[in-house]
């Protein structure tokens, strides 16, 4: 993105077109009393040299380690080739595709995005994108209230990640709807029993996890049947992207709403955010879907043109009929993960999923030999819970070597207070792998 400051001479000439004597002059609204006063507590310019410099002491100082870390943000390659693309500036500066006219390029981008989401998660259907896998979850919890009209219950299983509990629970409050929450089996996965009893009382949409927070991959098929028998939609909520690569998709066992977090292509992990949310369904239920939709036409003159087909936010129709009050896509987002899918391809996908879950097992087998138990033996892809005896001096003794060894699960699951929450990826060799193991359990290894 070009910066290029102004000169004194064209500061004085905007100034003369509208009027004003000086630059204050423009901030001459705001009353004194909330002014500051004074100039910003700020360093004095210094030049690009001296910058790079402090950079690169401020970045010396970051503690470099190994995350065996996912939970809901996943540490995978980013091809170069998606950064340099997203620099360019039609995309780099693009705002939101108001004026189809003059936003064909941003429209198709999101069009395509669409599209691979449809391809991935087996939905007729998907929107522009969204903030991120728990405000996606939350915004399918009010479409299914939406649809049924009747049933104010929204039941989520207690597998399904912690934010995204509590970021339904938020979403729901002041909503006349109650959030019930279902334990999960022996087995990780949610508690069929319990399942179909909150059934029985009546639901709206049911969440849960594709693979789920442990891991561990549901039993969609069964979970439909058990749903549709009760008039409840079925929510997916799919936190690593890249199992789709691998599993069934899910809108093909039964999904009728599939959402998740697409981070995992295109979007490193950039210290926490921004995520980027997939939201896709049947086409039944597309006017009731969050957001916007892209689409393709044709113009007068017959040529192909991309517009925006549904846009039910509060910004485009009357307030009290949006669907949602989400305000915006994460475009730049989207397209990153739209170029790492496209450079994939269908083949590629699928084998670097096959690695990651190959990665996986790996670490697994190489633990069961040291007597490390796994909290669930369901199926699992690239993630799951290792039970290692006192695990926090376990997690402490790894981070001394360098390696953060996934998620202690202590807090949010008191039943599994010597859980580790692991998670393998392309990008940990399997050195890296031996490294961990052998900080996990010293004396076998030794």
């Amino acid at each position: 993105m070009r910066y290029v400051p102004h000169t004194p001479d064209d500061v004085s000439a905007m100034l003369a077109a509208v009027g004003a004597p000086n630059v204050d002059a423009l901030f001459g609204s705001i009353p004194a009393e909330v002014s500051l006063g004074r100039p910003l507590a700020i360093p004095e310019a210094a030049d690009e040299a001296s910058i790079l410099a402090d950079l690169e002491r401020m970045a010396a100082r970051n503690e470099v380690a190994v995350p065996f870390l996912g939970a809901g943000a996943y540490p995978h390659h980013v091809p170069p080739i998606v950064d340099q693309l997203l620099l360019r500036s039609e995309f780099y500066t693009a705002y939101t595709p108001y004026q189809p006219e003059i936003s064909q390029g941003t429209m198709q981008a999101i069009f395509e995005f669409q599209t691979l989401v449809t391809q991935l998660t087996g939905t007729e259907v998907a929107n522009a994108s969204m903030y991120d896998g728990a405000t996606a979850s939350a915004e399918a919890a009010l479409m299914s209230l939406r649809i049924s009209k009747n049933a104010r219950r929204i039941v989520v299983g207690t597998n399904v990640h912690p934010e995204y509990r509590r970021t339904v629970r938020t979403y729901l409050h002041g909503v006349d709807a109650q959030l019930v929450e279902v334990p999960y089996g022996a087995d990780g996965r949610i508690d069929a029993d319990a399942l179909r009893a909150e059934l029985e009382q009546g639901a709206a949409g049911v969440i849960v996890g594709y693979p789920n927070f442990f891991g561990v991959v549901e039993d969609l098929p069964a979970l439909a049947a058990a749903c549709h028998a009760k008039g409840a939609l079925l929510i997916s909520a799919t936190m690593e992207s890249l199992s789709l690569g691998l599993l069934q998709p899910p809108g093909a066992l039964g999904a009728d709403i599939v959402v998740g977090e697409m981070q995992s292509f295109g979007n490193g992990l950039n210290y926490g955010g921004p995520g980027l949310g997939f939201f896709a369904t049947r086409e039944e239920f597309v006017r009731n879907m969050p957001g916007r939709l892209a689409g393709v036409t044709v113009d007068g003159s017959g040529k192909r043109g991309f517009v925006l087909t549904l846009s039910t936010r509060e910004q485009h129709i009357r307030r009290e009929r949006a669907t949602s009050n989400i305000c915006s896509n994460h475009g730049l987002c989207a397209l990153g993960a739209s170029i790492h899918l496209a450079c994939l391809g269908k083949t590629g996908v699928r084998e670097l999923a096959l690695l990651n879950y190959r990665r996986a097992r790996y670490l697994r087998e190489q633990l069961a030999a040291r007597g490390v138990r796994l909290a669930f033996a369901s199926p699992v892809f690239n993630e799951f819970v290792a039970l290692v005896p006192d695990a926090a001096a376990a997690f402490d003794r790894a981070r001394q070597q360098g390696i953060v060894a996934g998620l202690r699960l202590a807090a949010d699951y008191p039943a599994l207070k010597d859980g580790l929450l692991l998670c393998v990826t392309e990008l940990h060799s399997p050195a890296q792998i031996d490294r961990l193991v052998a900080a996990l359990c010293p004396a076998q290894a030794a």
